[in-house]
């Protein structure tokens, strides 16, 4: 049975999406090669926003998301702030 996938990558001031039919059991690695979207900039990948990893089997309908490196560290950009008052 076959599954259709959509696989997001959003950078800043740029989106690229790409929906993806693919046999079971579907992966996020075999999706996002699918797709054509260069992983290899990618930080990780998610289902959802939840944490996958490229194994991780697809299920119809899911939405598969490349997710960008962090420019700077959540906490510490907390802690500057609320030095700055």
């Amino acid at each position: 049975m076959a599954i259709r996938v959509e696989v997001v990558r959003a950078w800043p001031r740029r989106v690229e999406s790409a929906t993806v039919t693919l046999d079971e059991p579907a992966t996020v690695a075999a999706a996002v090669a699918a797709a054509g979207l260069d992983g290899a900039g990618a930080a990780g990948y998610a289902v959802f926003g939840e944490r996958a990893e490229p194994a991780t089997v697809l299920r119809d309908g899911d939405r598969v998301e490349l997710l960008r490196p962090l420019l700077a560290d959540p906490k510490e950009t907390r802690r500057r702030r609320a030095r700055r008052g």
